[in-house]
Formats: structure tokens, sequence, C-alpha cells
């Protein structure tokens, strides 16, 4: 997801086996899983790659997550308990405790949490695997196009504001400021994309 392994790079077993010290099997899992969550491409007698990243799926991942993520959301607000808003309020405190100059690896851990909060308070394992695909997806988007000119700070203020909506169980109020949050990403998105 960050790319410390490039699109089309072709995936060795081995070398993965020696740079993690883990063994072949859970390896071999691993990359199925991969492989099912579309990050990594198996092409017959020619081995396994890193999958691309088309900018035409761009359209597809957002659209999917503008339907999928208020949904949730709205099942979140009315399933959720306190440990989850406390898990996303901890995790939006830890960001803000950076400071503004925090590295982005940091504040995209609180989004990431923040969303993964959301999903398990909504308590359905297929809409959450679904949805965590999705992210990985765009995550990728993220750190190939967005990453040096991407908003996280605005992004988190917003995470802050659907805690509030979560915790006193507006379940419409949650699903209209998620969807505005996955809307910005993809117009940031977007904007850079034209850019280039």
């Amino acid at each position: 997801m960050r790319l410390e392994l490039a699109p089309g790079s072709v995936i060795n077993e081995e070398d993965l086996q020696t740079r993690t010290g883990i063994g072949r099997t859970p390896i071999r899992e691993a990359l199925h899983r991969l492989q099912r969550d579309q990050l990594v491409a198996v092409i017959p007698r020619r081995g396994m790659f890193v999958s691309q990243i088309e900018l035409g799926d761009l359209a597809l991942v957002f659209e999917s997550r503008s339907i999928l993520e208020p949904y949730v959301h709205r099942l979140a607000a009315d399933r959720g308990r306190a440990e989850h808003w406390d898990a996303m309020s901890l995790a939006l405190d830890h960001a803000v405790s950076l400071g503004p100059d925090a590295p982005w690896s940091e504040l995209l851990a609180a989004d990431r949490i923040c969303h993964e909060q959301v999903w398990a308070a909504a308590d359905n394992r297929f809409l959450t695997q679904t949805l965590d695909m999705l992210y990985c997806q765009a995550e990728r988007l993220w750190h190939r196009y967005v990453r040096d000119q991407a908003d996280l700070v605005s992004a988190l203020a917003e995470h802050r504001t659907i805690l509030e909506s979560l915790r006193a169980g507006d379940g419409d109020a949650a699903a209209k400021l998620i969807e505005g949050h996955v809307r910005e990403f993809e117009n940031q998105t977007r904007v850079v994309l034209a850019g280039m």
C-alpha cells in the first residue's frame, strides 16, 4: 500500500522470506489474501506482481466508497459502543498532539483507525472486508499521487465532527459527513492529477 514495492514489481517469495524472517506458508497465505484484495496479480507462467495502480480505477473506488461508507456509518451509529468512539477520539487526540508538522504517516494512521472503528461498530464482516480492500486501494492512490499535497489535518477534523454524530447516534448526519469526507479526498486526488 505504501509503494515500498512499486506497482508492477515482481514478487519473489524467497526474497520476502529473507527480508521478513517469516516462513513460506505464512508468506503464501499473505500473498493469497493480497491477491484477493487486488493488491497482487498472478500472471500464469510469468509470476506474481504488485498490482498496477490504474487511474481508471479511481472513479470505481470512490464510487463504491461513497455508497458503502455512509451505509456503514448509519449502522455504526445504531450499533456502536463507547469503546469504538473512545478509540477514535484517542487516535484523533494523538494526531493533534503531534502538532502542525506531524508526519503524514501518523496522520494517515489516525484516519485509518477512525474508519476501522466505524467498521467494527457496524459489526458486518462482509462490509468490513469490502471497505478494507477499497481503503487499501484508495491509500495506494494517495501514496502514488496525492501524499505531498493532501490536507490530512482537515480530514482528521472532519473525523472529529463525524465522531460527534456517531456518539449522538445520528446516523443520517454521520452518513452525510462521511460522504463529504470521501468526496473531498476524491476531489483532492483529481486536482493533483489534473495538474500532472
